[in-house]
This record gives structure tokens, sequence and C-alpha cells, in this order.
């Protein structure tokens, strides 16, 4: 049982990671085309999920690379959705809000990932063994 829990673990944190990036992307089109665009009509402020969309074919073959450097980029709409929830009006503030759920689900789904692979490249690198670096 205990060898198949990490594995459980595993599935459930990159079912949570893809779930929210791609509920994210989602809430990026509809929140700045008809929810609550900055212009009527629609805002170029779409283009924001341009690099989530690239994401997602990386983060749905489970890439290493891909998670780390969407962990670092998450963070980016984790700003823009406290600072929105914080400054807008309306439904915008209740959008950044959820952004910011979202994010943080994200980020916390992918460190979590991450984890175990991060132990074992520095296991290697502390016996002097092949890291996922050098390879």
């Amino acid at each position: 049982m205990s060898s198949t829990l990490p594995v459980r673990q595993a599935r459930l944190l990159h079912l949570c990671a893809l779930t929210s990036l791609l509920a994210l992307i989602l809430l990026g089109l509809a929140w700045e085309l008809w929810l609550a665009p900055l212009r009527p009509g629609g805002s170029w402020l779409v283009l924001k999920i341009a690099p989530l969309l690239l994401a997602v074919p990386g983060l749905w073959r489970r890439k290493l690379y891909t998670l780390q450097w969407t962990s670092m980029l998450i963070l980016i709409y984790v700003i823009e959705g406290i600072v929105r929830a914080t400054s807008d009006r309306g439904p915008s503030a209740t959008l950044g809000w959820v952004e910011v759920v979202l994010t943080v689900v994200y980020f916390v789904s992918v460190v979590a990932y991450l984890r175990p692979y991060k132990r074992a490249a520095k296991a290697a690198k502390a016996k002097g063994g092949p890291t996922h670096e050098s390879i």
C-alpha cells in the first residue's frame, strides 16, 4: 500500500495542477472578453493567457522543466490577482480573488509534485552520481 500512495499522490497533484492551470486560462479568457474587460467588447489583456497556453503540452506530459518554469511564472498571476482584487471594483475584484486561489492551488500542487525529484537530485549530487542537470 505504501508503494502505491506516492503514485496516487503524484496523480492527484498533477491533476490539481492541470485543472487549476486550465481553469486559470478559462478565467483569463472570460474575464478579459466578457465578464469584466477593461474596455467594453473585450481587452487586449486577454493575451496574458498566452504563456499559460504554452505550458499546457509540457504540463500534460509531466515535463519537469515545464513544471519548474511555470512555478515561477505563476507568481506573476498571483501578483496580478492581488492587485486587481484590491484595486478594482465589482466583478473584477471578485475575479481577482478567484485568480489568486487558482494560482496558489497551481503553485502548491507543482511544488509538492516536484519535491521528490528535487530530493533525489540532491541525494544523487551528494553521492557524486549523475543529476538531472548533468543528464
